[in-house]
Formats: structure tokens, C-alpha cells, sequence
């Protein structure tokens, strides 16, 4: 029997989920239950629940979660047992803020390379100690430093044809920060993050509390 297809936003609330433990540890915090966790994430109790009945038992009523048990257990569920290897593809303004934001090498995204196609760019360091490749060589660079995730910034009449470089060089997740969808395979996972989406989610948010008023 199959296990069932997690929803994907239950995937980013887990996300959420764990983040929200890790703080709650920090502030020496050892017990909490759905409604606290909650209430400090703007939800309802019953979405946390539910979200995490989707892996198993957790807590127990009336007792709550043991903050440090089901970190741990998120950390495992998220695949954040082990340090990723990561490539900024696109080494423009977008590639190289995401490449130098501290938050990745502290939750184990570690960027080991980069590409671009512009000759004024090869060399040049993205990180300290990161050089900027030529996208042609990516099949090699990829399998040296055996990367399994790779950003994608590049203009979206070239993201396809570089898609296929990645997947050749055994690329297995994709961050796509391109406006347009790519063509994978089923086993080859990809996250879209296109920011005048978010940005009409939030105007439409605006604009029907206004028209509430």
C-alpha cells in the first residue's frame, strides 16, 4: 500500500512547524501543544493536528508535544538529518542575495557552486571561496561537488535548456525562482517561487478587507 501524497503546503507548514520548535527551545521552552503553536503562527489548532497526523502521534491530549522530541522528529521528517550541497545558477543581483543570506549554511544548505553564462562573471567569487563557472560546465562541477539541489535564476527563454544540463548532471530538486514552468520527470522535485504572485496574493488580502470596510 502506498503511503499517501503529503499536500504541499502541509510540507511548508511543517517548515513553519519546525522553525516555531526551534525558537520555542531557544527560549527554554520544553512543552507546548497545537493551540500554543497556533496561536503564535496566526492558524487554526486543528490545522497543526491535522498536519501532523499525517506522520504519526506526536503528543498526547491534555500533555501537548515535547518541544526537543518533535524538532527532532520534524528535522528527520523534512530531511534536515543531513547537510545539502547547493548551486546558484544565475549568478545575477537575485542569485547572488540568495547565495550570501546567512540563513542557508544554518539550516544546512551549503552553497558549493555557481553559474552563469556571462564572461565577466566567470572567476568572480558569489561567497567567499565560491567561484562563478561556466554554465557549460555544469555536468562536471555538479558531480565533483555532488549537488543535489540547484537555485535557478536565470532568464526564462534559457531556464529549460538548462533544466536539462541539471537533470543530466543529476540534479534532484530544483528551487525556481524563474517565471515560468519546467518540464521533469515525476521523481525530480521542483519549488516555484515567483514573488508578483505572493505580491497579488497580498493586494487581493488589501483589497477585500477594504471592500469589507
Amino acid at each position: 500500500m502506498r503511503a499517501p501524497k503529503i499536500p504541499k503546503p502541509t510540507v511548508r507548514r511543517l517548515a513553519i512547524y519546525y522553525r516555531c520548535l526551534n525558537k520555542l527551545k531557544e527560549n527554554g521552552i520544553e512543552k507546548t501543544s497545537s493551540k500554543e503553536m497556533a496561536d503564535l503562527l496566526g492558524i487554526k489548532a486543528s490545522q497543526v493536528r491535522k498536519d501532523l497526523s499525517y506522520f504519526g502521534e506526536f503528543g498526547k491530549r491534555g500533555v501537548g508535544y515535547n518541544v526537543d522530541k518533535l524538532s527532532f522528529k520534524l528535522k528527520e521528517i523534512l530531511g534536515l538529518k543531513k547537510n545539502w550541497n547547493v548551486a546558484i545558477v544565475g549568478a545575477g543581483n537575485l542569485g547572488y542575495a540568495i547565495a550570501n543570506y546567512s540563513g542557508l549554511e544554518k539550516n544546512g544548505f551549503k552553497v558549493v557552486t555557481a553559474f552563469d553564462n556571462d564572461e565577466k562573471k566567470i572567476g568572480n567569487m558569489i561567497v567567499p571561496g565560491v567561484k562563478i563557472e561556466r554554465i557549460q560546465d555544469i555536468e562536471k562541477i555538479i558531480k565533483t561537488y555532488n549537488v543535489e539541489i540547484a537555485v535557478l535564476s536565470v532568464p526564462v527563454n534559457a531556464a529549460q535548456e538548462v533544466v536539462d544540463i541539471l537533470l543530466e548532471a543529476g540534479i534532484k530538486g530544483i528551487l525556481n525562482f524563474t517565471p515560468t514552468s519546467l518540464s521533469v520527470p515525476e521523481n525530480i522535485s521542483v519549488e516555484d517561487v515567483d514573488f508578483v504572485i505572493s505580491l497579488k496574493s497580498l493586494t487581493f488580502e488589501i483589497a477585500s478587507a477594504e471592500n469589507e470596510l
